[in-house]
């Protein structure tokens, strides 16, 4: 295939919101025949997503994108068959946060602790974030496994960047992590665009 014929074009950098798009499109490769995809990368550090062509593309001047090539629901829940899953999934999607925290370095590290604490509890029972029994891999793992938050300084796959070394207090998010790492399409999704 082309890289014309290819039915997205994902325009994204090395950043934690590119990141659960390109794990999401390496995973819809594995089950949609002929799915396919290219990617430009955009220098966030550069402003390039803050020229003329690229705002024309995109008024807001972000690299976030939503593709919906998941007919089969695999990767989220069907909101007529499935109305709870779906709503579990989109809490998790759309989990945030007071934006009234201080400014002072514990006061952050505590609000961190306290979300890995957060994700701690849901994971006790279940190996995914949404769904039923156990959960299943979804939208809501690959965007709160990339997250990142401007305002918290919250990473959860980069922990040590919150100065978090070590995620051992959290045994739940610690083996939920460890599944996710050996996910096909995050090993590849975190690969695009590559760092050079």
């Amino acid at each position: 295939m082309s890289s014309a014929q290819k039915p997205i074009l994902v325009y994204t950098g090395v950043t934690p919101n590119g990141f659960p798009i390109t794990i999401l499109l390496e995973a819809l490769k594995a089950i949609v025949p002929g799915f396919d995809y290219d990617y430009e990368k955009i220098d966030i550090l550069t402003n390039r997503q803050k020229e003329p062509w690229f705002i024309e593309l995109n008024p807001n001047g972000r690299t976030r994108h939503t593709p919906h090539y998941d007919k089969q629901h695999k990767y989220w829940f069907n909101p007529e068959a499935e109305p709870n899953e779906y709503s579990d999934m989109l809490q998790w999607l759309f989990l945030r946060h007071a934006l009234e925290i201080p400014y002072a370095k514990k006061r952050y590290l505590d609000e961190a602790k306290r979300l890995y604490g957060v994700l701690d509890i849901r994971l006790k029972d279940h190996d995914f974030l949404a769904g039923a029994s156990r959960g299943k891999y979804s939208i809501a793992d690959i965007k709160t496994f990339a997250w990142y938050s401007v305002h918290m300084g919250l990473w959860v796959r980069l922990h040590a960047f919150t100065g978090i070394e070590s995620v051992d207090a959290w045994p739940n998010v610690k083996a939920w992590l460890e599944r996710l790492n050996k996910e096909t399409s995050v090993i590849a999704g975190i690969q695009v665009p590559p760092r050079t």
